[in-house]
């Protein structure tokens, strides 16, 4: 991730909408050969209001994000409506999308966690000429203008790679994994599996689905070691709601030692929270992947007015180290989201170390 003061970034996006909308990029091939890449082209800059849903406030990550957009959109110029918030409960998503729209959003940026669910309010919303940029979540169907997203799957292989060598190819792990109804859950969990058969046939993998909640998963965790002592490695798909409940679990166990004591589970997360990097230093975690809350909100709100001001994307590589790729229903922004170790935790361009 580049390293970067956040009024830079905004001075950076204010800048490349400036470009797009002079032209800028070649927009032949839908991406540019030089530095300005992801080409946007559209006509002269309109203005309008910018609705946000936040999908929860029960997690360190999302309550992250939730702070980084009023932060930036202030930054950008960006004309932001107060947000809401849907507390994972598509129901509640639908009706504050409704109200937006209600109080004149000209775009809406929404995370949904129920990928599935959301196909209907997506298709409304095109029937009224309102885009939608989609954060962290890509939905199943339904138009999207834009996702700002990672490779989810990455995030499993990583976890996958990391365990398999710890583990030298042999033990049991724990998949702690999120909601199967959303795309990340599904995602993070099949490549995990996927590569662990491929990669690391040794290793027995017991997957539990908790559902996005800490409750479940300090649950099906403690069953799980009860049930068979000798797991040696645990991997978390959300850091924010699974990392304080599973350290819970192993300090009720004696399980919470350092990475030299031969009792200690070794643990990957996703996130890249401050609380994992500490984690990370204490030694109560091995490794987390660090998905990028800044970059989210910097690119939703990015994308949110360019759609409002009429540019279009092209798939190809972009200029803040990400590539989009075309879907079936819209385009994907995929932002870089490195591992972090005890090797790279002190690394201050990853956002979990500037959040104050």
């Amino acid at each position: 991730m580049k390293s970067r003061s956040l009024a830079a970034g905004a001075a950076l996006l204010t800048a490349a909408l400036s470009l797009a909308a002079c032209g800028g990029g070649d927009t032949s091939t839908g991406a540019s050969s030089g530095p300005n890449t992801a080409a946007a082209t559209g006509g002269a800059a309109a203005s309008g209001k910018i609705g946000v849903d936040f999908p929860r406030a029960d997690s360190d990550f999302w309550n992250s994000f939730n702070k980084y957009v009023p932060k930036l959109a202030g930054e950008m110029g960006v004309d932001l409506m107060p947000p809401t918030n849907s507390q994972n409960d598509i129901s509640k998503l639908v009706a504050n999308t409704q109200a937006l729209v209600g109080q004149g959003a000209k775009a809406i940026i929404m995370a949904p966690q129920d990928t599935g669910a959301i196909a209907s309010t997506l298709d409304s919303l095109a029937q009224k000429n309102i885009p939608v940029v989609s954060v962290d979540t890509r939905p199943d169907k339904g138009k999207v203008y834009m996702v700002v997203r990672a490779d989810n799957r990455a995030y499993g292989e990583k976890a996958c790679q990391f365990l398999g060598e710890k583990l030298a190819g042999k033990g049991k792990v724990v998949q702690l994994m999120g909601a199967l109804s959303s795309i990340n859950g599904r995602d993070r969990a099949e490549a995990f599996r996927d590569c662990m058969k491929a990669k690391f046939p040794g290793i027995q993998v017991f997957e539990a689905p908790t559902e996005w909640e800490g409750s479940k998963a300090a649950s099906m965790l403690q069953t799980l070691l009860q049930q068979n002592p000798d797991i040696k490695g645990i991997y978390m798909h959300a850091g924010g709601v699974h990392l304080a409940p599973t350290l819970q679990v192993l300090q009720a166990k004696g399980l919470l030692v350092p990475p030299t004591d031969p009792k200690h589970i070794f643990v990957v997360s996703n996130d890249g929270i401050p609380q994992e990097f500490a984690a990370i230093r204490k030694g109560d975690i091995d490794a987390t992947v660090s998905q990028p809350a800044d970059l989210y909100a910097k690119y939703a709100l990015f994308y949110a007015k360019a759609a409002i001001d009429g540019k279009t994307f092209q798939p190809g590589p972009t200029d803040h180290d990400s590539t989009i790729i075309q879907l079936p229903n819209g385009l994907e922004d995929q932002l870089p989201a490195p591992l972090v170790t005890k090797e790279n935790v002190d690394d201050q361009t990853l956002w979990g170390n500037q959040v104050k």
